[in-house]
């Protein structure tokens, strides 16, 4: 699937943000004008158009809040929000300054929005080895009073931020009757932007704290229906933690990831996969270094592997994507999982079949195709079929009572 651009990246990033027009996280008209204004493959061209549609959408907030109209400051907020962590996407640079103003406005605009929800959004902070990590928690409220509901624990991967997990995961929970807790763990947003904490393989020890501070919640949180959903690469990092963190009732694997290497190193030619099995670092170092130039795909995923994972290089961050893997690991899955695909996923080509086939717990695969509109990475552009399939699986499993 093509949107406005050939070049794949900008293409997905795109529908990506069209994406969130389901939950009025965005406009088509909006986010089709500022794509035509855009040069093809050119990141600083990507930052300088998207920022613009976002200040003038936070403008449009703003006057809306200062003469009382609430909603409509709401959504433009939620829609400013998301357009800021757009422009700020491809900045892959982490010492460019850009990053954090352009982030921090994403951030500011959806705490803005939150607060004209009824509930307002909860912000929380999560305790976190010596630290916390950042989080909002979603609660539905009865009519007469809070009582403990199921909940869905949801992170994303390799490059989601904590606002963006509204729209993904969220609004769709609370409309039906899920709380939804949603954070951002070491290499993700926040934690690396302004904690500079790094990403971490051992997921668990990211989750249990979570689950944790969920059980916590007991006013609101049942803690016999704790569900936990990982986005794109937190595919693997929910499945990871899933293996260990046995209060976890349901897990969705959204998309499946098996192998964080293998993942990786698909679109890479033979000779630079023997290069790396050879430990021939100057040569994987330069030849990276080529094809990045090259290609925009490899180029993002490269410096912004680098920054979030703490790796030195390119051959760093290749070998130390070989830690993440569920082999020998998905076994230790107990609780029934669910397993996405997108028929034409270039991130994580064929791994989602290969963690179902490793499963041992009640489990259940779900191939997203070309002819819904779904085949790409997570299921970009189509969160109706999506959201159905998903919260369909979780209420079959978690015995959500039907009457809400």
């Amino acid at each position: 699937m093509k949107i406005v651009f050939q070049d794949s990246t900008f293409s997905l990033q795109l529908l990506r943000a069209m994406g969130e027009t389901y939950y009025k996280g965005a406009d088509i008209g909006e986010c089709l004008s500022t794509a035509y204004r855009i040069k093809e493959g050119d990141f600083e061209s990507w930052y300088t158009e998207w920022l613009k549609t976002a200040e003038r959408v936070h403008k449009y907030a703003e006057d809306c809040l200062a003469v009382g109209h609430k909603i409509s400051a709401r959504e433009a907020y939620l829609r400013a929000s998301n357009y800021y962590r757009v422009a700020e996407f491809l900045l892959i640079n982490p010492e460019d300054p850009r990053i954090q103003t352009t982030w921090g406005s994403s951030k500011k605009c959806f705490s803005s929005a939150g607060k004209l929800f009824s509930p307002p959004f909860e912000s929380i902070e999560i305790p976190y080895e010596g630290t916390t990590l950042p989080g909002y928690l979603y609660h539905v409220k009865d009519n007469i009073n809070t009582i403990p509901r199921p909940t869905l624990i949801v992170h994303g991967g390799f490059d989601s931020t904590l606002e963006e997990l509204y729209t993904s995961a969220a609004a769709p929970a609370l409309e039906r009757g899920y709380n939804c807790l949603t954070f951002e763990g070491p290499g993700q947003g926040g934690v690396i932007r302004k904690q500079k904490i790094p990403f971490r393989y051992d997921w668990e020890k990211v989750v249990t704290p979570v689950v944790d501070y969920a059980i916590s919640r007991k006013e609101i949180v049942d803690p016999s229906r704790i569900a936990l959903m990982g986005i794109s690469m937190g595919g693997y990092l929910a499945a990871r933690a899933a293996a260990f963190e046995h209060r976890i009732a349901a897990c969705v694997l959204y998309n499946g990831v098996y192998d964080g290497y293998d993942a990786f190193a698909s679109g890479f030619p033979q000779s630079l996969r023997l290069a790396v099995e050879n430990n021939n670092v100057d040569v994987v170092n330069t030849v990276v270094g080529i094809l990045s130039d090259l290609d925009t795909n490899m180029r993002f995923n490269l410096n912004h592997g680098m920054w979030t994972t703490g790796a030195n290089s390119p051959f760093e961050l290749i070998e130390g994507s070989k830690k993440y893997t569920v082999k020998g690991i998905a076994q230790k899955i107990t609780c029934p999982t669910l397993v996405l695909e997108a028929e034409k996923d270039d991130s994580f080509p064929g791994q989602p079949m290969k963690v179902y086939d490793a499963l041992t717990c009640p489990k259940k695969y779900i191939l997203f195709t070309v002819e819904e509109g779904a085949e790409e990475h997570c299921q970009c552009g189509a969160p109706a079929i999506s959201n159905q399939r998903i919260f369909d699986w979780l209420d079959e499993i978690l015995l959500v009572n039907k009457s809400r």
